[in-house]
């Protein structure tokens, strides 16, 4: 399990070091969630499986489909869109494929393996962890939230159209 943890590592730091160097935003979070899911099996193999869990559904999930909406706010060109996809050619894809072919391995290896992680505490339930997300840590979690606001408002602001709109109320009296 310690070989697992280290290759897991690796492979976390190479996809985030990818994500940073990456020009293209999609290839960029292509990397982000190949790292993301490098973490969960690193808490995998740490014993905590529900943060394993909670990696692969909150961040793996939630955030990149959030990262794609704000792409889709963004309104790109049609020129943007034969770009892209001259970008997208198969050879984009080796990199994280590469990455996620050697998390499945590990993954594979865990489940086939008859030790299991070696646990120094006591588990810890979803119960407890809502309590101490929503009891002493309610600041945190709600200063994440405003943190995650922002970010969606200025990626609005920043892919907008930077056209005047008039009111249809306004169109007759601007027209005469």
């Amino acid at each position: 399990m310690e070989t697992t943890f280290y290759i897991a590592g690796a492979v976390a730091v190479i996809a985030t070091i990818l994500v940073i160097m990456s020009y293209n935003l999609i290839h960029a979070l292509l990397y982000l969630v190949v790292s993301f899911l490098a973490v969960a099996v690193v808490f995998f193999t740490l014993g905590a499986t529900f943060m394993a869990a909670l990696e692969v559904i909150i961040y793996a999930g939630a955030i990149v489909v959030l990262i794609i909406f704000v792409i889709m706010m963004l309104n790109l060109t049609y020129e943007d869109v034969q770009q892209e996809r001259s970008w997208m050619k198969p050879s984009v894809w080796i990199g994280p494929s590469i990455l996620s072919f050697v998390l499945l391995a590990e993954l594979v290896y865990m489940v086939v393996a008859t030790e299991a992680p070696q646990t120094t505490g006591a588990a810890i339930d979803a119960k407890a962890v809502g309590l101490a997300l929503y009891g002493p840590y309610m600041l945190g979690v709600q200063l994440c939230g405003i943190l995650l606001m922002a970010g969606i408002v200025g990626a609005y602001h920043l892919g907008r159209q930077k056209k005047k709109v008039v009111h249809r109320f306004l169109e007759r009296s601007a027209a005469s």
